[in-house]
């Protein structure tokens, strides 16, 4: 009899945060370095902030990125924002009781024309 290891939970809520390298400024920094906004959204003027939840494991690689709400009439804006997240490198793991758990994070991405 095979007996699946018993599988991870993921904290909803943690004590301390999941963080990217270098914090939120580090995070603002590398979303405008690595995000190219939709040209199909640039040509329509769509702007707008899509929402996005992903999780964070215990050695801080992210998986599991999912759009909560997407960017309105822009299907292009929620791919680009996955895969922006995607792309990050690893980030700090949140803590309970000082020691790294599996967590959820939960992200705005805004996409404003200039």
């Amino acid at each position: 009899v095979v007996v699946a290891p018993p599988k991870e939970e993921i904290v909803t809520y943690v004590e301390e945060d999941a963080e990217f390298p270098g914090g939120y400024a580090e995070m603002m920094r590398f979303f405008q370095k690595n995000m190219k906004y939709p040209e199909l959204a640039v040509q329509a003027g769509i702007q707008g902030k899509a929402s996005l939840r992903f999780v964070v494991d215990k050695e801080g690689s992210i998986s599991d990125v999912r759009v909560v709400k997407g960017v309105p009439n822009c299907p292009e804006c929620d791919k680009e924002a996955i895969r922006v997240v995607r792309s990050m490198p690893k980030w700090k793991p949140g803590k309970v009781g000082g020691k790294a758990v599996k967590s959820y994070y939960n992200m705005p991405v805004t996409f404003k024309l200039q």
